[in-house]
């Protein structure tokens, strides 16, 4: 596992930046896999400046998205599908035909996740998965205590996920109770992993993810053991990492 300690969200969101842009212009036809949340918008603010001043191209990129709420129309302001559109895939030159997101409309949620694990297969798996951490440590919508070989599943969100998502929602009861998402194998098996940290609300997750033990109480903990993983956490959510790993830009281990 690699860290990067950047100073800031800013930070942060350009070596997220260069990373990506990096994987696109070494190999244009790269399936990516992105995430959603407040973290990443930065990231995506980034690259589309790079499209739009640097010329990088999505023209031949594919990507899948790690997860939307159940019962949630695309339309809906509030979905995934939506926040994708608004903050990356109406605005470079991606293929609305290369973008994916798991229905959380469909009336079989099982078959609905080996649908889209087919569909990563076809295009030839992830080559880089971009992923934020929630609070308890979770990546994508795997909560605590979920199954460590699990692919594309429905899954139910914790009451501490509910209550962190509904500052985007007019009120908590109207976050929604589940959501289908990627499974902790199909992290595992993407080729790179980059994870994206900011805050201090973030210190004890990050935490986790480097310094615990492996275990599903810590679904980020995984990580440890991934072939080619990155965390980016900005100074706030950095803080409760080992001060000597901490006086290095960039640490190894």
């Amino acid at each position: 596992m690699r860290i990067i300690f950047a100073k800031d969200y800013e930070d942060m969101s350009c070596e997220a930046a260069k990373i990506v842009s990096g994987q696109l212009y070494l190999k244009p036809q790269s399936v990516l896999g992105l995430a959603t949340g407040s973290t990443p918008v930065g990231l995506y603010d980034k690259l589309v400046q790079l499209h739009e001043t640097g010329g990088l191209d999505f023209s031949e990129v594919t990507t899948f998205n790690l997860d939307e709420y159940v019962g949630m129309p695309s339309e809906n302001p509030e979905s995934y599908h939506y926040f994708m559109k608004e903050h990356l895939f109406s605005r470079v030159n991606l293929r609305p035909d290369h973008c994916f997101v798991p229905n959380g409309m469909a009336e079989d949620l099982e078959e609905e996740g080996r649908r889209y694990d087919a569909l990563i297969e076809q295009r030839g798996g992830i080559d880089l998965l971009v992923l934020g951490i929630g609070r308890n440590a979770h990546i994508g919508f795997n909560e605590p205590d979920i199954k460590f070989e699990a692919m594309t599943h429905k899954v139910r969100l914790d009451d501490e996920t509910i209550r962190a998502n509904a500052r985007f929602f007019a009120r908590e009861e109207d976050v929604p109770r589940y959501a289908i998402s990627m499974g902790i194998r199909n992290i595992m098996i993407a080729r790179r992993v980059l994870l994206l940290a900011s805050g201090p609300e973030k210190a004890e997750a990050v935490y986790a993810a480097a310094c615990g033990n492996v275990s599903p109480k810590a679904p980020a903990s995984i990580l440890q053991l991934h072939r080619d993983a990155t965390i980016i956490a900005d100074a706030a959510a950095a803080a409760r990492l080992p001060e000597a790993w901490r006086e290095h830009r960039s640490y190894h281990f």
